[in-house]
């Protein structure tokens, strides 16, 4: 007896080839998302130690800009490609946040509460660049912008007398160690050089009395950042980290050349007690070069006063745009 085998319904046939519309479809969704988790990937380099990481972060902000062509090349594919594409947008903004950010410029005190207002007090930094011969222009600039205090890093030659010069009317108080050197409209106190594990003097600490109240200060030209040769750098800013863990003083500010982006691995263990304020407009706060400004070395870091105003000037001949920061008490 011959057996017949049931016919499957015509329901059930295999599914027809795909034609080369939809290969084509299949293959653009699959180049997006290797693209969106390979700059996923570069975004997370940024977060590790080491010159690989430094050189990452130091691009990150550019780096958003490839994320335009990949958000738009994400939504022209069928499917729901573009959510994969969230991925990189999402860690590219937490990468990058806390250098991109904007302060009220004021908080609406008028000249009628002018004695009821809160006690401001203003700080500048800039990294001079040796031998400019711009030191006194630098700092006399800085003064008239209103800075209460005046740090200024790699003064070579006779800078340093320049700057003691313009500002000896305005800024009777002063300490100066290396290169690096303070000024102030207020009397300082526990002046101290910094070696920071290099064994020679990049930074200083003081106590500034302003009327407010005590306010720690810290000044630093970290070692440059070179492939195979930051660990100058890294030590510094790790031993500027541990000398702010032991500082008990509830207001304390570090400013100076850190030659480190916002987004540095390196800065993570100053970000732990201080933080940066956000620029008052809509800007990453460029410091470096100044000519044409593509990373923020420059930096102020803080804690215990609220910040009010931040921004970058120009000042003297610098390669180094000036950080400008108002802090209230």
């Amino acid at each position: 007896m011959t057996r017949t085998l049931p016919q499957l319904p015509a329901t059930s046939a295999a599914a027809p080839a795909r034609g080369p519309d939809a290969r084509r479809g299949l293959g653009r969704r699959r180049a997006v998302a290797v693209l969106a988790l390979a700059f996923t990937a570069v975004v997370l380099l940024g977060l590790v130690p080491g010159f690989v990481g430094s050189a990452v972060s130091t691009a990150l902000p550019w780096l958003g800009l490839l994320l335009v062509p990949l958000l738009v090349a994400a939504l022209a594919v069928r499917g729901r490609t573009w959510l994969v594409a969230l991925v990189p947008a999402i860690a590219w903004a937490f990468a990058v946040g806390p250098s991109f950010a904007w302060l009220p410029a004021s908080d609406g005190v008028g000249a009628a509460d002018a004695a009821e207002a809160p006690a401001e007090l203003v700080f500048a930094s800039q990294n001079v660049e040796a031998l400019s011969g711009t030191a006194a222009d630098s700092a006399t600039t800085l003064a008239a912008a209103g800075a209460d205090v005046v740090a200024l890093t790699e003064l070579e030659g006779d800078a340093r007398a320049q700057a003691d010069a313009a500002l000896e009317a305005s800024h009777p108080y002063s300490y100066a160690v290396g290169t690096v050197g303070i000024w102030s409209t207020s009397p300082i106190s526990n002046a101290r050089p910094l070696e920071l594990g290099l064994g020679w003097n990049r930074a200083l600490t003081v106590d500034i009395s302003a009327p407010a109240g005590l306010v720690s200060v810290y000044v630093v030209h970290a070692a440059s950042l070179r492939p195979g040769a930051q660990s100058d750098r890294d030590t510094m800013l790790d031993e500027l980290s541990a000398v702010i863990d032991r500082d008990e003083n509830e207001r304390v500010v570090a400013l100076g050349d850190f030659n480190a982006a916002s987004t540095d691995p390196a800065l993570a263990g100053i970000r732990r007690t201080l933080s940066e304020p956000g620029q008052s407009e809509p800007s990453f706060g460029f410091t470096w070069p100044a000519a044409f400004p593509v990373a923020r070395i420059d930096h102020l870091f803080q804690r215990g006063l609220t910040p009010v105003e931040n921004t970058v000037i120009p000042a003297g001949a610098s390669d180094h745009l000036a950080v400008l920061t108002t802090l209230r008490y």
